[in-house]
């Protein structure tokens, strides 16, 4: 029995969306490899998350545990990279979970999952870029003497526009549309830099750590305070009744759906399976080896500087150059705010390539106009989508407060962990024939075991971000029903002869 082409419902082969990479107007080029991949996997995960959040999440909600939330996250990531793996070696085309989705649940969640990437992607590119922009601001007041001009310094800062963050996004926008092994090349140099000094924390600090530090090692469980509209709450209090606290063991869980944003990054390796020489080989590599470095630096970084200072008087903001000020090892303290600046570039051009590059396999589909599925005829990139992102992304960055948008993404991409996970229990199914040269093990038990590890994290966010978030899906589905229905080229059927599938 064939698709019918008239449901929302209706699946695009593997084989069509194989085929479709090979349009010379809608190709990109294969210039990526397993080396490359695993670049930009860590330049992408190191940054925001460990350079900030370990002094919350150890301030705030686990104290020293925050090296084991890192590793419940990782967990969690871990899982989704296994089931991750084996779509982008198996159809590896843009898009990561939207095309994945696209293949084997039906284009209605694609969309959704699609919809649902770009605002992931777009939300963490301006968040870093923000942060970046605080960094130098900070290095220029503390190291130079220089006083960045209030007006242009964000709204953070009580500027009206945030000057720094702005030229970041639109320099990344052209060397993205110059082409990816352009900034492969310069994600390495960074990547460089930061695991630089990542490891000088790690070494450096290990002659600063007091064994006091860590008593307790998982601090005694406090109630959370609530807002006066209680909204902010985590669901899992409605769902299963108990009081939600800072620290204690559910402290450590609460710190770890936070944490989590650390780990955003290694899906967006998926999104490069196009531009990958070898993917069917590489993609795994690149995604499994990225996850596994940053998991084991972020638990020892944790372990290192909880060690160095008291949680209760971690900085929010900078915990590992603080960490080392209060030590009076002020060297260090530059060092480290220096490597931060350095790596949150790469962290934003990583995030704004993953966003092109679904919102390129979108518009392929039709789900989105066609006219910014056109790849660049010298440097075969999606330039069209990628300059319209990128100056809407250096407006946002330009005008946005960090405050509550990090929560935001994380449950974007919970959400994507979930869709991939089953996706790859129905292809399983469906299409048992495929070649797949990395298969996820022990299916369907842990893909089933991964989406109830993301569901799980997903109901430790505030009940507000799941309101946000539901607005957001609200307003994709009146975008896919007014105009991505009608013009998707599945429905249409401009892909029923190539596809083999027989008349509804």
């Amino acid at each position: 029995m064939g698709t019918n082409l008239n449901s929302p419902f209706r699946t695009k082969s593997v084989e069509q969306s194989i085929r479709d990479t090979e349009e010379p107007e809608h190709q990109l080029r294969k210039s990526l490899s397993a080396w490359d991949l695993t670049v930009f996997g860590v330049g992408v995960i190191i940054g925001t998350g460990i350079f900030v959040l370990t002094g919350i999440a150890a301030r705030n909600n686990a104290g020293p545990a925050t090296a084991l939330s890192f590793v419940a996250a990782g967990i969690v990531c871990a899982l989704a990279a296994l089931c991750y793996a084996e779509f982008a070696s198996t159809v590896p085309v843009a898009g990561s979970a939207y095309t994945f989705s696209y293949a084997s649940i039906g284009e209605l969640p694609a969309w959704i999952i699609g919809w649902d990437l770009v605002l992931e992607f777009a939300l963490g590119t301006a968040v870093v870029a923000v942060g970046w922009s605080g960094y130098v601001r900070h290095l220029m007041d503390t190291n130079l003497g220089w006083q960045f001009p209030s007006s242009l310094s964000g709204p953070d800062a009580g500027g009206s526009f945030d000057l720094l963050a702005f030229l970041l996004v639109l320099a990344l926008t052209a060397i993205l549309v110059v082409g990816t092994k352009l900034s492969a090349r310069i994600t390495a140099v960074v990547v460089a830099i930061k695991v630089t000094v990542v490891l000088l924390v790690i070494i450096a600090g290990l002659f600063f750590i007091k064994a006091d530090n860590y008593k307790p090692f998982i601090p005694p469980a406090q109630p959370q305070a609530e807002s006066v509209s209680g909204w902010h709450s985590p669901l899992v209090q409605l769902l299963f009744g108990y009081a939600p606290t800072n620290f204690g063991v559910m402290g450590i869980f609460t710190a770890a759906a936070l944490v989590f944003f650390a780990f955003i990054g290694f899906d967006v390796v998926a999104t490069a399976a196009e531009e990958t020489k070898n993917p069917q080989r590489d993609m795994p590599r690149g995604i499994l080896g990225s996850l596994l470095i940053c998991t084991v630096l972020y638990v020892a970084v944790t372990l290192v500087v909880t060690g160095m200072q008291r949680y209760t008087e971690m900085s929010p903001t900078a915990p590992l150059a603080e960490a080392f000020k209060s030590v009076n090892q002020p060297f260090f303290s530059g060092a480290i705010s220096l490597g931060a600046a350095v790596g949150l570039i790469t962290v934003s051009m990583i995030l704004l390539l993953g966003q092109t590059r679904v919102f390129f396999a979108m518009s392929r589909d039709g789900l989105l106009p066609r006219v910014f599925s056109v790849t660049h005829p010298k440097f075969r990139t999606p330039y069209r989508a990628t300059l319209l992102l990128g100056v809407i992304i250096a407006f946002l960055a330009g005008f946005t407060s960090l405050e509550k948008l990090a929560e935001l993404v994380n449950i974007g991409t919970l959400f994507a962990f979930i869709v991939v996970a089953l996706g790859v229990i129905i292809l399983r199914r469906t299409r048992p024939d495929l070649h797949r040269s990395f298969r996820t093990p022990w299916v369907p038990v842990l893909p089933i075991v991964s989406m109830l590890a993301s569901l799980w994290l997903m109901l430790n966010l505030p009940a507000d971000t799941w309101l946000r978030f539901a607005i957001w899906m609200v307003i994709g589905l009146a975008v896919y029903f007014l105009y991505g229905r009608s013009h998707s080229r599945l429905g249409k059927g401009l892909e029923r002869s190539e596809t083999g599938v027989p008349e509804d």
